[in-house]
């Protein structure tokens, strides 16, 4: 009788066709292909809603979240700065307020330099500035389609109305609130950044202490990993925006173009927005040089500003960054459009270095040179 004795799974499968499906269970109905396919959007729907909830968050505690991410950047750059005074026997809070204080100290000297080279040539630009206009005016009017000096006198009115608007002076109250907003910032930023920098390992420990075996030494590879990536990424960004900017200073100041220290400093900032930052630096110069010197030394100042993006692009920025920025143009450009849309100015140059950092714990998934399985590059079709 047993070599007649049907298969446990044939017999599940014949009365499952027999079955009339109104008797099925109504789970069943998640078992089959669009059930499952059911299934993954509301998965899909349920990851979205989670992922739209923390950007609300986010972006509703921006005077937290981005004093908080600015000091966890800047704290992996200085990482092996205080790893070396460390290793040289100097306490821990000693190396903390040394770096802090270089840190406070650069910055204030940047926002110095900028306010004294405006406030010196700001007279001179001032000038040329007005004597520019009316030089375009001027042009303009030549024009078969140019502006009656009645519709000119009206524009004029309307921006005297603006200015002395209950608009305008809302605008100013914001702008007050701003300012506000921005050294509150400042100082949380530093806060943070100084207890990041003294117990930073401490508090990367406490984190990590519900994973265990394998779980526990992914999260360690993955913030090792995001630690080397931000600090290489802000260092060599560092060199290379420095480099343009004192290559870009020496072309202004042989041109005698004004303001040659602040738009190179200009150039130093500008620098930390990949792609976009280089152009925008370089239309600003040579708005400047054309409104003080005329189109001839503008279109020098731009002859200056792509010779010395094309020397940093193809020769620096490979040798400094080769490692640590290994992200295809076209994510950059797509991390950029999100940071700004997120987070203005400040979360476009926050949005390369982190979409760099999960590129990084994506590479250390599986192991210190192991990416996740999805990440891994497939082999050779064998013909």
């Amino acid at each position: 009788m047993g070599l007649f004795r049907k298969d446990p799974q044939t017999v599940r499968l014949e009365s499952q066709a027999v079955e009339p499906s109104a008797t099925r269970p109504p789970w069943s109905l998640w078992t089959d292909g669009f059930g499952k396919l059911a299934v993954r959007a509301i998965q899909i729907i349920v990851v979205v809603t989670v992922a739209a909830g923390i950007i609300y968050a986010i972006r509703q505690l921006t005077l937290v979240t981005i004093p908080l991410t600015i000091a966890l950047i800047l704290a992996c750059a200085f990482a092996p700065v205080m790893n070396w005074m460390r290793r040289r026997g100097i306490p821990s809070l000693l190396a903390t307020f040394l770096t802090l204080l270089g840190i406070v100290v650069l910055l204030t000297g940047i926002g110095w330099l900028i306010v004294w080279a405006v406030r010196d040539q700001w007279d001179e630009l001032y000038a040329q500035a007005l004597d520019g206009i009316d030089h375009v005016i001027a042009w303009v009017q030549t024009l078969p389609f140019a502006p009656t000096p009645e519709q000119l006198n009206e524009w004029q009115t309307g921006v005297l109305d603006f200015l002395t608007s209950a608009q305008f002076g809302s605008g100013a109250l914001a702008g007050v609130g701003a300012v506000a907003n921005f050294v509150t910032g400042f100082v949380l930023m530093v806060t943070i950044l100084f207890f990041f920098l003294k117990d930073g390992p401490q508090m990367w420990e406490f984190l990590l202490r519900p994973f265990r075996g394998e779980h526990y030494r992914r999260a360690r590879r993955i913030g090792d990993k995001t630690v080397g990536v931000l600090g290489s990424y802000v260092r060599g960004t560092a060199t290379v925006a420095l480099v343009d900017a004192v290559g870009i200073l020496v072309g202004l100041l042989i041109l005698q173009v004004p303001l040659a220290i602040p738009l190179a400093v200009l150039v130093f900032l500008l620098a930390f927005i990949p792609i976009v930052g280089a152009t925008l630096a370089g239309i600003i110069a040579a708005l400047v040089a054309l409104v003080a010197n005329g189109w001839v030394n503008a279109l020098f100042v731009v002859g200056v500003v792509v010779l010395v993006n094309q020397l940093e692009g193809n020769f620096l920025q490979p040798f400094l960054m080769g490692r640590s920025m290994k992200l295809h143009a076209f994510v950059i450009l797509v991390a950029l459009t999100v940071g700004t849309v997120l987070g203005g100015i400040v979360g476009a140059v926050l949005a390369v270095p982190i979409a760099a950092a999960a590129w990084g714990a994506v590479q250390v998934w599986d192991g210190p040179r192991t990416p996740a399985r999805w990440a891994r590059p497939k082999p050779p079709a064998v013909t």
